[in-house]
């Protein structure tokens, strides 16, 4: 007798009647179950109704959906593919350097200047890509192989106005540069600001955030906008610019010139280093709100939240002067942050990127002077 783990065809093979008589019934018992299975079944009117219910609602949904990302091509915008379509009397354009501040800065500088000199004014594909997602700019694109097939002029510009510039000379002229001063773009406030309106669906999803934190304040609160640039200025600020950073002593005082002025204040904070933020900023007193995703590449929802508050605190760099330019209301800004010696007095006069009415508290230097010597 074989053991009874060795695999014994006997065990499975159909020999006695009763066995065949099971297989020649199964198609009987299989038939019967389909009948009884559509007898139960709802009527097929039923279920296309159902089907059609789902299909409409899928799509209603995506609809809802897609509604509140505009796609590329929803972006009013202009755009230049062919030489024919050129102005005649030449146009300006401008490099698309820098990450979001630099180029709003480098957009509302060619708006200006090109109001200015009475010439039309394109912007590059570049630039239209990071803008047009946030804003409802309105200045046409140039076609990048447009673009690469025009013989530039280029012409540099300081980070601060100047004469000359209401006088700039060429056909087809590309400024360059990191231009972010009110000195060229302050007079027409009123158009800047329509140019850097938000998307809807931007401005909605940083609403609704705000409107959460009323309610916790019982609709009493005021919104102060907290910009921390601190990234890669955590090495270059003191080695390249000899200058720093700002500390949580700035940011302390700053944050008590408003709970001097107004009876319930909210910090709204957005950085690139919110880990820095959370052990740097006291949050004991339950009106700091540790809000922005510390993404560099995605900066929409950090911006709409500072550009919706009523007043703004600010540290170095373009994204937050922007930010607080168009928030408008009480600004706090980092003065004197670098060494008189720096190099970035070269690039940079404080008089030109903040505005008059801003409220500057001086930076502690003692760490650019130690590291100096």
């Amino acid at each position: 007798r074989p053991p009874a783990t060795v695999w014994d065809a006997r065990a499975v093979t159909p020999s006695s009647p009763a066995a065949q008589q099971t297989l020649t019934g199964w198609p009987r018992r299989l038939k019967a179950a389909i009948k009884g299975f559509w007898a139960t079944c709802p009527p097929l009117s039923t279920v296309y109704f159902l089907f059609v219910i789902f299909i409409v609602s899928v799509i209603f949904h995506c609809h809802q959906r897609l509604a509140l990302v505009p796609m590329p091509w929803a972006y009013s915008a202009r755009v230049v593919l062919a030489p024919t379509h050129l102005a005649q009397e030449g146009l300006f354009t401008i490099n698309s350097k820098g990450r979001l501040g630099n180029q709003m800065g480098q957009y509302a500088t060619l708006y200006a200047l090109a109001k200015m000199n009475g010439r039309p004014a394109f912007i590059l594909p570049q630039m239209h890509s990071t803008l047009a997602p946030i804003f409802r700019i309105t200045l046409p694109v140039l076609h990048g192989a447009m673009a690469r097939s025009i013989s530039w002029q280029n012409y540099h510009l300081n980070d601060w106005m100047e004469e000359q510039y209401r006088h700039i000379q060429g056909d087809y002229v590309r400024l360059t540069g990191y231009p972010c001063s009110w000195t060229f773009y302050h007079h027409l406030r009123h158009e800047i600001l329509q140019e850097f309106t938000l998307h809807d669906h931007v401005r909605e999803e940083a609403q609704t955030f705000l409107r959460a934190l009323q309610t916790k304040w019982a609709w009493q609160a005021t919104f102060v906008g907290v910009h921390v640039r601190r990234g890669d200025y955590v090495r270059v600020m003191p080695q390249v610019w000899k200058g720093v950073l700002a500390d949580q002593a700035y940011l302390q005082q700053a944050m008590d010139w408003f709970r001097a002025r107004y009876r319930t204040p909210v910090f709204v904070v957005t950085s690139d280093d919110m880990a820095w933020c959370r052990e740097s900023i006291s949050s004991s007193l339950g009106d700091v709100v540790f809000a922005g995703n510390g993404l560099q590449g995605s900066p929409a929802k950090d911006f709409a939240l500072l550009m919706q508050c009523n007043h703004s605190i600010i540290t170095v760099g373009t994204f937050g002067i922007w930010a607080a330019y168009l928030a408008g209301g009480n600004t706090i800004y980092l003065a004197n942050f670098t060494l008189p010696n720096s190099p970035f007095h070269m690039v940079f006069k404080p008089q030109a990127t903040f505005l008059p009415q801003w409220v500057g508290i001086a930076a502690d230097l003692k760490q650019a002077l130690q590291s100096g010597h």
